[in-house]
């Protein structure tokens, strides 16, 4: 049985007729399909087409449809189309009662649709703002693009949306080229199907190793509007980003460790100071003091170096933090004076914000998201920022773009923990343990997360939990005191700091 998993991917091992069934569904979304007439296109009867489903599916098909349906939903109110109305988009996917749609909507995803929407316009309106600001050309990725592969009919929308898509590629930071052979990666599209099924892929395809690395797809956005195809191409751009700075980890990652240049070294320490961990962290350092030894004005090395070093205080990775500090801070200003792009000014924003410079911290990070409306990045350190100015509702807006743009990158988990400490700031103690949970079920390492889960635990009143929570924090830190504590705490408002530590010693952290 498949119980549990996402309608969406469910394909195999599956009798024939669910899996025709399963098709129709998504062939008809808006349908309202009736058992019968499920049963006819699948060849089988009623009865036992409801069987099936509860065997290999583990839901009635009823239940499929409807979590098809929020799928789709899901799916367009993301794409953030100017103009959009959430009532259409309930009607196009099977929900004629708009207030059972809202409901089954936020049961599912956590949110209402207008709080998905609101957060599609706000990064809409951030994409449409970026200026065509110079990004240094420095160890920029290239990126062939042609030509996007479409009908006759279909053949001018498919020009504008390759000419927005170059434009978007170039403020993002990626170097666009017209011939593969002077690229590392090859990025193609077609525009298939016709009518309310037509759609657009893109594929990134590795021109050494032939690989596919990345696909997208945009179902119901094809149409001859300038508006839209700059926005498709924003949001194209965008998603494609995480892939490719991933793909440039594993290149560097391949080479030989004879003669790599500092470009390479920091790529190489990008997963450990990624990692959030003791070990990462220790390991990404070295890498970056030999690529600064090589070029000590190295804008990505420095940055990095900057944030490793403040992350060694604020999550106890150190016995000596104010050296830390002081180090993390000396790099941090090297930093700021060389060109950098959103991906190094982003992480600057991360160093700058843990030693306490607000101002500055909000400042390189705003100049990252005017260099790259679509930088996860920049959208969760400023998410980090809200948090440590007392503006919980702004941190969450932040948090989640930031993961509606990149939900599968390594730093996806923070943006989690983030909106956990928000909604701790807000008093809304549970939801935001709950939070916190699902970071540390996406990154099991992160014990440090344990200094404000077991606080929300706490103030929610659960004390099994805090227990259990206060347990794991002293597995992985033994000598942890609340002075320690205090000493590496994230600089969250006053105010919440000391909720935080008169909880810890409520539940039973030494002094």
């Amino acid at each position: 049985m498949i119980a549990g998993q996402d309608v969406s991917t469910v394909t195999s091992p599956l009798p024939r007729g669910v899996r025709r069934a399963l098709d129709a569904m998504r062939a008809n979304i808006g349908h309202a399909w009736r058992l019968t007439e499920l049963a006819a296109t699948a060849g089988v009867s009623g009865r036992t087409l409801q069987r099936q489903f509860l065997t290999f599916v583990g839901k009635t098909p009823r239940t499929v449809l409807r979590e098809i349906g929020l799928e789709c939903a899901r799916r367009d109110l993301l794409q953030g189309t100017p103009g959009v109305k959430i009532m259409d988009v309930a009607l196009r996917c099977g929900f004629p009662h708009f207030g059972r749609f809202s409901i089954a909507y936020r049961r599912r995803y956590g949110e209402t649709p207008s709080q998905t929407l609101k957060r599609q316009e706000i990064l809409t309106d951030a994409l449409g703002a970026t200026p065509s600001l110079y990004v240094p050309a420095r160890d920029r990725p290239a990126v062939a693009f042609g030509p996007i592969e479409a009908a006759a009919e279909n053949l001018a929308v498919a020009a504008d949306i390759a000419d927005d898509l170059v434009t978007a590629l170039t403020r993002a930071g990626i170097a666009v080229a017209t011939r593969s052979v002077a690229a590392r990666y090859h990025l193609g599209g077609a525009i298939r199907g016709s009518g309310a099924q037509m759609h657009l892929t893109i594929r990134l395809i590795d021109t050494e190793t032939g690989g596919q690395l990345w696909a997208h797809r945009a179902d119901g956005v094809l149409r001859d509007d300038t508006t839209t195809t700059e926005h498709l191409a924003a949001r194209i751009a965008a998603a494609l980003q995480p892939c490719l700075r991933l793909a440039e980890i594993d290149r560097a990652l391949r080479k030989p460790a004879t003669g790599l240049g500092a470009q390479d070294l920091a790529l190489r320490a990008m997963p450990g100071v990624l990692s959030l961990d003791a070990i990462g962290n220790a390991r990404a350092l070295e890498l970056l003091e030999r690529a600064m030894d090589q070029e000590p004005n190295h804008p990505l090395a420095t940055a990095l170096a900057a944030w490793a070093h403040v992350q060694r205080v604020v999550y106890h990775f150190t016995h000596a933090p104010q050296q830390e500090r002081a180090r993390s801070l000396e790099l941090a200003h090297r930093a700021r004076g060389l060109g950098a792009d959103a991906t190094v000014l982003a992480i600057l924003g991360n160093a700058l914000s843990l030693l306490n410079a607000f101002d500055t911290a909000d400042l390189v990070t705003r100049k990252a998201l005017a260099m790259d409306g679509g930088s996860a990045w920049a959208w969760s350190r400023g998410g980090w920022i809200d948090v440590y100015k007392g503006d919980p509702q702004s941190a969450i807006e932040r948090f989640k773009i930031a993961l509606d743009l990149a939900p599968h990158d390594p730093l996806a988990f923070n943006s989690m923990v983030g909106i956990g400490c928000a909604l701790f700031i807000a008093g809304q103690y549970a939801e935001g343990a709950q939070w916190q949970e699902r970071a540390l079920a996406e990154h099991p390492s992160a014990s440090w997360v344990h200094r404000t889960l077991c606080p929300a635990y706490v103030l929610a009143g659960q004390a099994p939990q805090a227990s259990r929570s206060l347990g794991a924090l002293r597995q992985h830190y033994p000598d942890l005191t609340v002075s320690e504590v205090q000493r590496g705490m994230p600089p969250l408002p006053p105010s919440q700091c000391e909720l935080v530590v008169g909880a810890l010693q409520e539940a039973g952290l030494p002094a």
